[in-house]
């Protein structure tokens, strides 16, 4: 399970045996979401938040802060993934401290 960033607490990772569409979970706690990435000629068009199955969606804040974060992020979130499990390289994990927004 590569955790790639933290943000406000929030841990965004990827599970090891993950599938397309391009995807990123978050986890704070006992609550986790998952960001799928709608990707048209190479550009982020879209990222869908959605529940994972088993598990309680983040909420309030922290709901806010994920979304505010793939804003930001998104792209850099498609490109650890393709790395990752397309050329099987190692991803660099990252602490956010700062509030983006």
């Amino acid at each position: 399970m590569p955790k790639i960033y933290e943000y406000l607490g929030i841990i965004v990772f990827f599970y090891s045996n993950e599938h397309e569409p391009i995807h990123v979970h978050a986890r704070k706690g006992e609550f986790e979401s998952k960001a799928a990435f709608l990707i048209e000629k190479g550009v982020v068009t879209e990222v869908r938040i959605t529940m994972v199955k088993g598990s309680k969606p983040l909420r309030g804040n922290d709901l806010s802060d994920f979304k505010v974060f793939l804003e930001a992020y998104a792209n850099k979130i498609v490109e650890k993934w393709v790395n990752y499990f397309v050329y099987h390289q190692n991803v660099e994990f990252e602490k956010i401290s700062k509030r983006l927004k």
